[in-house]
């Protein structure tokens, strides 16, 4: 595993509307990241050589993770969101009525936010609800 992930972010169902009217993002994260998905830390210092630090099977140092999808929420939030975070998430997750595909796959079926990302995944947030 590398020392960072490069994932496509899409929107769609009108959530485009809070980060900047843009659909489409590309995105790089740290492998590693904070366990409390604080997105103001640097990962700890990795072997440049070998990337130990990062590898499936390699014990991570305490109060980090590997990337995963709840980390992806806070960066997209803190980040790239433009306006009212509250119609993005609740508490940790998405809001109710926004679908989360990973690769095509409903993040339901993937172990939602626990999933770990992986290099060149893309994850696409589709607001099902609709004013009227």
């Amino acid at each position: 595993m590398a020392s960072s992930v490069s994932l496509k972010i899409e929107f769609g169902g009108g959530l485009e509307l809070l980060f900047a009217n843009q659909r489409s993002h590309k995105l790089t994260l740290p492998a590693l990241v904070p366990s409390d998905n604080s997105t103001a830390h640097s990962p700890p210092n990795l072997d440049p050589d070998t990337d130990s630090a990062t590898s499936d099977d390699a014990p991570i140092a305490d109060g980090w993770k590997r990337v995963d999808v709840t980390y992806l929420l806070h960066h997209l939030r803190d980040h790239l969101l433009k306006e009212r975070p509250e119609l993005f998430m609740d508490k940790e997750t998405v809001r109710p009525g926004i679908l989360v595909l990973i690769n095509d796959t409903d993040w339901e079926l993937e172990g939602e936010g626990e999933y770990v990302l992986k290099d060149g995944d893309e994850v696409v947030f589709i607001s099902t609800l609709h004013g009227g």
